[in-house]
């Protein structure tokens, strides 16, 4: 079993910056990729960024050249560094992991973003 634990959301006025981190622990024997999924309240959730074990990023076309997506050091850490904020992008961002050919998933943590 793979644990996820997101942390780094809060309350920011529009145009600010956060950084959600996302630590995965467990039974990990290997890691596909990582990444950061959001809901907002009445939406589907929908995929914000991915990055795989080799390094390879995607991004929803919503946050290119705002959001950032990143690997910690001991690769089983994931970083999401969010600027430029919008009041759309506040959503309950979920942190997801492709671990051994299985995804899990973390609690999630609110992001709101003022206007």
């Amino acid at each position: 079993q793979v644990q996820l634990v997101e942390s780094g959301g809060g309350l920011v006025q529009a145009g600010g910056s956060l950084r959600l981190s996302c630590a995965a622990s467990g039974n990990i024997f290997r890691i596909d990729a990582m990444g950061w999924y959001r809901q907002a309240p009445g939406k589907q959730r929908e995929l914000v960024a991915t990055i795989t074990s080799g390094g390879t990023t995607n991004y929803a076309d919503s946050v290119k050249g705002r959001f950032t997506i990143s690997r910690g050091n001991a690769k089983n850490t994931v970083y999401l560094q969010m600027n430029s904020l919008k009041p759309e992008d506040t959503a309950l961002y979920y942190c997801n992991t492709l671990a051994s050919g299985r995804d899990y998933w973390g609690q999630g943590t609110q992001v709101t973003v003022s206007s």
